[in-house]
């Protein structure tokens, strides 16, 4: 089988034709400028794919796999997509307007492209629906948080399993055994606690703005300062604005891309270092808080772009927290080689601390195979 896993973004469809069975991808690209005169839709966007298949003279796919990033409360596991799956996506629109629209878009294109081939989405909240209630429950009016469908939802989720069950393997031992803090740092990033293959609590909320400082988002801060921006004349366009793309690293240091601020900061410039400190001490906070959540733990895992490739950041989250049982040897945090899994912890270190990389595309692959073999 070939799967065919998309990514659709409002002005780009990330694609990726992989072989489930041993992780070998075909063919990967991304089709970008969505929305300009050069490609105006995804369905143009899906013309271009198909020349792509063309030019390498491969078959069309047995089967596609989308990324979806909100199932809302609907979705514990990867669906087949119907048209009751493709309405339910788009009655969660509300809790992801930047996401689910591209991912509603990319569908309708795959279908028109490929209308025989199955379909599958594959959710980013689906695999934290194990959350427990004084987990995933705002204390909020009940009524309300009813009313809106206001509860941690949590996102990266095919992240999340993929490298918890992969540091299993690594450490050769059952997963269902494991309690294992996971750390996706990117230019989006999250931490989540697992216990036994099952997610228990995350960073995200109800939108992907919660949790960790990220590239250009804020993470987590007082709930009065969007109220105190309304009053003081701002509008909701422009708040959210302001929390999703002009926060986190962009806000603190003038840009979002890690290298950049680091180098920054080794030179000595005052707003990198606080930016530097500040993304680290948030990771600090919740991978204790996680440690306590589990009761201790006997593996944190780092993942995701940033987390796989600065070992200085992994340096400086494991600094202090030898009493939980983290000991870092910074010799092999430092000879971590991308694309590898490596264990960057001492060897008298009562947790291990992995680096594993993630695969949120082969992820996607798996599970797809796995519904359409069912």
């Amino acid at each position: 089988m070939k799967v065919l896993v998309l990514n659709a973004g409002s002005s780009s469809l990330r694609y990726a034709l992989i072989d489930p069975s041993s992780g070998a991808k075909l063919l990967e690209g991304n089709v970008e400028r969505i929305g300009t005169p050069e490609c105006p839709t995804h369905q143009d966007a899906f013309s271009r794919l198909l020349e792509r298949f063309e030019e390498a003279e491969l078959p069309g796919p047995d089967a596609v796999g989308h990324r979806v990033v909100h199932g809302g409360s609907h979705f514990s596991r990867p669906a087949l997509i119907t048209p009751e799956v493709v309405a339910t996506i788009e009655d969660c629109v509300p809790l992801a307007p930047l996401h689910n629209p591209p991912a509603l878009a990319g569908i309708a294109g795959a279908m028109a492209t490929f209308p025989d081939v199955p379909q599958v989405a594959v959710f980013d909240t689906a695999f934290h629906r194990t959350i427990p209630a004084q987990a995933s429950t705002y204390a909020i009016d009940t009524e309300v948080a009813r009313e809106y469908d206001l509860r941690r939802y949590g996102f990266h989720g095919t992240s999340h399993e993929y490298v918890a069950g992969r540091a299993a393997r690594f450490l050769e031992r059952p997963l269902s055994e494991l309690r294992i803090v996971t750390l996706h740092i990117g230019n989006g990033a999250s931490a989540c606690a697992i216990r036994g293959g099952e997610s228990v609590d995350t960073s995200m909320g109800v939108t992907p703005l919660e949790g960790l400082v990220m590239g250009t988002r804020s993470g987590d801060l007082d709930p009065a300062i969007p109220g105190i921006l309304l009053a003081a004349g701002w509008d909701a366009t422009q708040v959210d604005e302001l929390l999703s793309r002009r926060s986190g690293l962009k806000g603190l240091a003038g840009n979002n891309d890690v290298r950049e601020v680091h180098q920054a900061a080794e030179n000595g410039d005052a707003a990198a270092l606080l930016a530097r400190d500040v993304m680290a001490y948030r990771i600090k906070k919740y991978l204790a808080s996680y440690i306590g959540v589990l009761d201790g733990v006997e593996a944190v895992v780092w993942t995701a772009g940033v987390g796989e490739h600065y070992p200085w950041l992994r340096a400086e989250v494991a600094d202090g927290l030898t009493s939980l049982g983290l000991m870092l040897d910074p010799d092999r945090n430092d000879a971590a080689v991308h694309g590898e899994i490596a264990r960057i912890s001492a060897d008298d270190s009562p947790v291990e601390i992995l680096v594993v990389p993630t695969d949120e595309e082969f992820a996607i692959a798996e599970q797809t195979a796995a519904v359409i073999s069912a």
